[in-house]
């Protein structure tokens, strides 16, 4: 019998990237869902076995109706203590759902390329071998109450974080060459914003690191997110 996993996404071309991939890879089938263009959540978790939110040009703050009804949804996620991922906007959205705050920099510069962070307490098992990851986004998540700091960084200071079977990242690393490209040609103007990397960094930094980031990416999924998953 195979699994399926909740892919949660915000635009109609939106990729899964190298998380979907990297979940198929491993026997599970994909249920797609885009709440931005009026698709439904699940009312329970019974007929998925993980979810994944992932970023998108949405602010979690955004008095919009689908960002409302899906930061409230995570709590089915929660719930079921079946794990779950929150990628970039979906971190946020999961720090907010746990009653915390999302919000610009001081200076309201981006993180758009390759940054580095820094692993703290347990967060050490995780980046052991991996510490530079690829961003694209101008606000940041504060860590929620009971919530377990995994990794901070020097400009926005929370970069990952758990909360019981759930994990928010504020970095990208579904992001393989192919979606980058997309990005860069979809949302170039972005990179105009002050800590923005130009392109030619980005693909140098892509070239470097992109190998292992993607053997970070299945270090993460076996031994931390899916791990409890019989």
């Amino acid at each position: 019998m195979s699994k399926k996993a909740l892919i949660i996404v915000h635009q109609r071309r939106s990729s899964t990237g190298d998380v979907g991939l990297k979940l198929k890879q491993r026997g599970y089938k994909l249920d797609v869902r885009r709440p931005s263009l009026g698709e439904g959540l699940p009312d329970n978790m019974n007929e998925h076995d993980l979810a994944v939110i992932y970023g998108g040009p949405m602010s979690a703050n955004d008095n919009m109706d689908f960002i409302k009804k899906e930061i409230n949804w995570i709590d089915v996620a929660l719930n079921s203590n079946k794990p779950f991922l929150g990628i970039c906007l979906g971190g946020q959205m999961l720090a907010k759902n746990l009653g915390q705050e999302v919000k610009h920099c001081s200076d309201k510069s981006c993180e758009i390329g390759f940054f580095d962070i820094t692993p703290v307490n347990d967060g050490f098992k995780i980046f052991q071998k991996q510490k530079i990851f690829f961003q694209w986004h101008s606000e940041g998540f504060d860590v929620p109450r009971d919530a377990t700091l995994l990794a901070k960084g020097s400009k926005f200071p929370n970069q990952a974080f758990r909360y019981k079977n759930a994990f928010g990242i504020q970095f990208h690393p579904e992001v393989n060459l192919r979606m980058h490209l997309a990005w860069l040609y979809f949302a170039g103007y972005r990179l105009r914003e002050p800590g923005a990397q130009t392109r030619k960094q980005q693909l140098t930094l892509r070239l470097k690191y992109g190998k292992n980031i993607n053997l970070w990416l299945d270090n993460f999924l076996d031994n931390h997110l899916l791990n409890n998953i019989k």
